[in-house]
This record gives structure tokens, sequence and C-alpha cells, in this order.
């Protein structure tokens, strides 16, 4: 759902049926500008290529968390308990992420997504030198710093057209619901 109103058919709905089993409420209002979305999904592979699923997932999670982007926090938050976490741990995560027996980098990554995601400005020299202090290379920085940025633009859309998260998202939301 969304305050716009969107499309009964798009070119985009079918490839996005076959994704999810569903058209996505997103896929609906980037219907009103396909080629922004066909740009978007490029960009955001490009991003999602620079590092792996497990850190991209994270990040995607604290950034999305630190902006109060629901939608976006429940669909990666559903990637991370399938593929990498699990409903104990994934709860864990997104209650306090330091004592989600996550290792310093993703604790570091997460940290520095957060800040950024309200305020981009605010990295500092000192921050930076910590991620290269936990093994991060320049191009990874700038990858998180990317993935971070770009959802910025994404759940910044999906929210100032008052777009909800799908019904389909329902079973994440009861795993993300039942934080300690």
């Amino acid at each position: 759902m969304t305050h716009l109103r969107t499309p009964a058919e798009s070119a985009l709905y079918a490839a996005e049926a076959d994704r999810h089993g569903y058209v996505p409420a997103y896929a609906r209002v980037f219907a009103l500008a396909p080629q922004a979305y066909r740009a978007w999904i490029g960009l955001g592979a490009a991003v999602r290529g620079g590092m792996d699923e497990r850190r991209y997932e994270l990040v995607t999670v604290a950034a999305a968390s630190a902006m109060g982007a629901r939608y976006c926090v429940l669909a990666h938050a559903a990637v991370l308990r399938d593929r990498h976490l699990g409903d104990t741990q994934l709860r864990a995560v997104l209650t306090d992420h330091h004592a989600a027996g996550l290792d310093e980098t993703e604790v570091a990554v997460m940290d520095f997504a957060a800040r950024i995601a309200t305020d981009p400005s605010s990295a500092s020299a000192e921050e930076i030198e910590s991620l290269r202090g936990h093994g991060l290379s320049e191009t990874d920085i700038f990858q998180v710093i990317l993935v971070v940025c770009v959802r910025r633009f994404f759940a910044g859309a999906l929210a100032a057209a008052g777009t909800v998260p799908d019904p389909e998202l329902a079973p994440i939301a009861a795993v993300v619901a039942a934080r300690p």
C-alpha cells in the first residue's frame, strides 16, 4: 500500500512476482518511474557486488533501522534470518548488535552504517581509521558508504510515498517484534 495511485499493470510486475511470489508495494510505487527503478536495480547490483552478502545485509539493516525504514528492515532481516543468522541471533542483532555474537568488524561496520545513515557528514577520520584497523580497505569502507547512501535513497522514496510493508512480510515482522 502507498499514498500514491499506482498502475494496475506494469512491465516491472512480472519479474518481481517471479522473484518474490507476489508484487511488492515498492514495485508498484516504482512502476510510476520504471526507468528510475531499472537504474536502481543496476546501482544496487553494483553496490551489492562489492561485498559479501552477510555484510551487505548487516549494513543495510543497521542503516534502515537507524532511519526508521521498517519496510527495508523487514525485507533485509528476512534475508539475514534465512541465510545467515536464524531467529535468535537476528533478534539480538536488531536489539543490540554489540551483544549479538557478531565479530568485531561486523559490529564496527554496523556502528558506522547506523551513524552515517542519519547524518552522512558525521563520519570522522578517526572512525575511518578504526575501520581500517578492523582490516577494511579503502574500497571496503567506500562500499559500506555506498550501501548506506543507496539505502537512504530507496527508503526515502518509499517513506515519502507512504509505502507500507507487504503483508507477506508478516512472518518476519513477528520475529522482529519478539525482541527481548
